[in-house]
């Protein structure tokens, strides 16, 4: 979805590098009819605009965001904003509104670094369903074309009334722009020159430049919330919209046995013992494979996979590790972490270390950052410290749809 306008303004490289967010927050929101902004009013257990603060600071390319504030309202500002962390806290600044939003979107300006953002985003914090992947869209938009902006096409019928006459209007190739509405600096910087006042949306202000300008996939939880009844439509929006995360425990025993060697997280690292077992012992991936079916509430690795069933005899273990993760994957989920602690007095467990997350990330289908490998000693107590077999805890935490629930 795309204009064909054509544009002067210099293309800038590298317009992922980072971005600058600017949030207006200044409205008083007379149509609403509350005795705060509507942007201060609870939504799903935070004020309204924090919901958009919040997917802007925690966007990784995320430089600085700008809150547009009414400044008889900083205190209350100041007070939610103070919950949030320092480094997080760190990249927002709050300035004072105008009586117009145009007016408000240029005091933002003012507050920009623009030595380091290479595109900027404009956002009303009215709509706060703004999520990390509509940023994604727009940052990649950027890279083609001088502005950009989410919108979702008409799906009702148009009429125009004309007096007493009813006519039908084409609602071909006619769409309702939300924002963030985001445009590489130089060319916002060149649209915010002159007389702004009457503008109500920025993409009105690219278009007389003759920007080039396209259109994103949007959101209805992008939908502005306008009439104290809209909160009530977003709860149920964002409700949906918003994952679940669930994390899980497994531990696993195995004794040893005569042997060369043992096999841990796939690698097999040289001992005077190996680990007894059906299948080929490795208690890490054992622990781990049930921490992901814990945090699915789908049973354990002896539901899946009994030692009582000869198929599994001698099998590697990344056979059950690479099940469990799939499950996830089958309910459009994905594990964001994983963290593995060995307990043993032998073998040495920190030089394959490395290679134990390594061969770990690439069995989950994740970031080799996203694991972590340890081993400690009970102190010579217990079997571990007999050293009569090795103990592994694993904790996993893994990201949902809302939608997807445990059968």
């Amino acid at each position: 979805m795309q204009t064909g306008f054509e544009t002067d303004c210099p293309k800038t490289e590298h317009v992922k590098e980072g971005f600058c967010g600017i949030i207006v927050a200044a409205g008083s929101g007379t149509r609403f009819k509350g005795e705060l902004p509507k942007q201060l009013y609870n939504l799903n257990g935070i004020p309204v605009f924090l919901h958009s603060v919040n997917a802007m600071v925690q966007h990784p390319q995320c430089i600085q965001c700008i809150l547009v504030i009414d400044e008889s309202f900083r205190e209350q500002f100041e007070a939610h904003l103070s919950n949030m962390p320092e480094q997080l806290r760190d990249k927002i600044n709050m300035v004072e509104g105008g009586s117009e939003r145009a007016i408000s979107v240029s005091n933002g300006i003012r507050l920009i670094d623009q030595e380091q953002a290479s595109s900027i985003l404009i956002h009303d914090a009215a709509r706060p369903g703004l999520t990390a992947e509509v940023i994604d869209s727009l940052l990649t938009a950027l890279e083609a074309h001088d502005g950009a902006a989410p919108a979702l096409p008409v799906s009702d019928s148009l009429k125009r009334m004309d007096g007493d006459s009813v006519s039908s209007v084409s609602r071909d190739n006619l769409y309702r722009i939300q924002t963030p509405q985001a445009f590489r600096k130089a060319c916002l910087l060149d649209m915010y020159t002159e007389d702004i006042v009457a503008a109500t949306d920025d993409f009105t202000l690219a278009e007389a430049k003759d920007l080039s300008l396209t259109l994103v996939s949007g959101s209805d939880a992008l939908g502005k919330i306008t009439y104290q009844e809209d909160l009530m439509v977003m709860e149920k929006l964002l409700s949906v919209a918003q994952p679940v995360f669930r994390t899980g425990l497994g531990y696993d025993v195995h004794a040893f046995e005569d042997g060369d060697g043992v096999i841990l997280c796939g690698t097999f690292i040289p001992h005077g013992g190996k680990l007894k077992g059906h299948s080929d012992a490795d208690v890490a991936w054992h622990a781990l494979t049930d921490a992901i079916l814990g945090a699915l509430a789908d049973g354990d690795i002896g539901d899946h996979f009994p030692p009582s069933d000869p198929q599994w005899k001698g099998a590697p273990s990344s056979v059950f590790l690479e099940f469990a993760a799939n499950r996830v994957r089958e309910r459009g989920g994905e594990i964001t972490n994983v963290d593995v602690t060995l307990i043993c007095e032998a073998p040495k467990v920190k030089p394959h270390r490395d290679v134990m997350r390594k061969k770990t990330a690439e069995i989950l289908g994740i970031s080799v950052s996203d694991v972590a490998v340890k081993a400690t000693t009970t102190e010579r107590l217990g079997f571990t410290g007999r050293e009569e077999g090795i103990a592994a805890q694993a904790i996993c935490s893994i990201r949902l749809p809302s939608h997807s629930t445990a059968d």
